[in-house]
This record gives C-alpha cells, structure tokens and sequence, in this order.
C-alpha cells in the first residue's frame, strides 16, 4: 500500500499544512481518508481528484469534512462527462451535514448533493472497497468518530482519527505495519478526557497493539513543538515514530 499524507494540521490549517486527510493507493484504487479545510488544493498535487475510488470521513467535525463541499463544485460542474457519485462513507447523518456547510439548497440542480455523492454511513464492522479491506470502529470522542484499518495483501494501516485512549483503537491496531496516530495533546497538563491522544499515549498503544511504525498527527504546532510531541512518543514505544507532513509518501 501507498499512504500519502495530504492534509494533517489539528483542528485547524496550519500557515502550511492543510487539515485532515490521507490518500491511500494500492491494487489501483484510490482511497481518501478525511477530506479537512484546505486539502483539495494539496490533494490535486498528488493525483487527479476526479480519479478517487471512494472517501471515508470519520466525524463531522470541519477539519475532517469540510473539502467535501468544494469538491462537489469540483465533480458537479468540472466541464465534460460527468462522473457518476463517489461513494462517500460517514458517521450518521453524513448527508445532511455535508449538505448543510454546502448551503446549495438553492440550487437547480440535485440540492442534496446525491449527484456527487453516494452517501453511506458508518457501522462498527468491516466491508471491501475494491481491493482493500476497511474494518471501522468507534473511537473516544465528543462525537460520533471512527477509527480505521486499510488492509490489502498482508500490508495493514490503522489510523486512529480523533480519539481519547481507548480499546478500539488497541484493536484496530493490533499487529499493523502502520500506525497514524493523532497526538494533539501534551503531557504535564489538565487535558479533556475522550478528545484527543498525547505523543506518549500515542506511543503507548503502538507498543501494545504492536505496530510496526508509528506515524503522528493531527498536531497543533501553535499549542506545543512538534519535538515535544515526538519525545513523549518515543520514550514509550522503541520502533520507528515520526511526525508526518503534507507531501510525505510512505510505501508498506
């Protein structure tokens, strides 16, 4: 598999660095995982954004889903054939949030977007998109979230999306090649429980599931260095860690 990280800000765009979202390739397929503020300018860099398969967005927060809008003006009035919908994978009501930051009720044509996508949404469990095997669960957060496992042809990816320590994510995890792991948090303060990982935690559930890379993200640099976050994830798990950027290709 191919994971290119396209989008990996926290909670909002960085001065450089786009919010949420990660292309996976393998078999020909092209998955996008999360499609956050500002990614649709740093995905078409990568690949023809009317090429993807399918999108999984894990929450509805914006820094997760809210591309989704421009690329229905992307897909809906591109000059040409039209594409038929991309399936679009999402928590409940996926649909009407989408539709809702889209604010194209006025419009004549399909204001419900289901001619760009073909909206689905999430249950805890596992289905095939292509060549790949998606097993989804949900994960510690405010609200609905699901944390992901990609697997095709032995290679495995297990990305956490936004979550507080949780069993879920040990389990889609386990015994993975790769492990992206949000981490906006730091040691040493009074964090939220159920919102967010630190790098130490972060590190913690690579050294139990037993991953055998660990990729941070989701990082508000404006909040704490990004040093901070890699110390605290390795002294607490001894294999390869790094914190991702946008452009950033990993083969596995």
């Amino acid at each position: 598999m191919k994971l290119t990280v396209i989008g990996c800000a926290g909670s909002f765009p960085a001065p450089d660095t786009p919010c949420s979202a990660y292309l996976v390739e393998a078999g020909g397929y092209r998955l996008l995982i999360d499609f956050g503020t500002g990614a649709l300018g740093e995905l078409q860099k990568h690949v023809d954004p009317h090429l993807l398969d399918a999108i999984v967005v894990t929450h509805l927060h914006p820094d997760h889903f809210f591309d989704t809008c421009g690329y229905a003006v992307m897909r809906r009035y591109s000059p040409g054939v039209q594409p038929e919908p991309i399936p679009l994978y999402g928590p409940a009501g996926v649909a009407d949030r989408i539709v809702a930051a889209y604010g194209g009720q006025g419009e004549l044509c399909h204001p419900s977007l289901r001619d760009v996508y073909d909206f689905r949404e999430l249950e805890p469990g596992t289905f095939e998109l292509g060549p790949l095997t998606v097993t989804v669960d949900r994960v510690a957060h405010p609200i609905e979230t699901f944390g992901v496992r990609v697997e095709h042809a032995g290679s495995s990816l297990a990305y956490s999306s936004d979550t507080g320590p949780c069993e879920a994510l040990e389990s889609l995890a386990a015994h993975c090649d790769v492990l992206l792991a949000e981490a906006s948090y730091h040691e040493g303060r009074e964090n939220p429980k159920d919102v967010h990982l630190t790098g130490k935690e972060a590190g913690e559930f690579a050294t139990k599931a037993g991953a055998g890379r660990l990729l941070l993200t989701h990082l508000v640099e404006s909040w704490g260095p990004r040093e901070g976050t890699l110390a605290e994830a390795r002294a607490s798990y001894t294999g390869p860690v790094e914190v991702v950027a946008p452009g950033q290709v990993h083969q596995f």
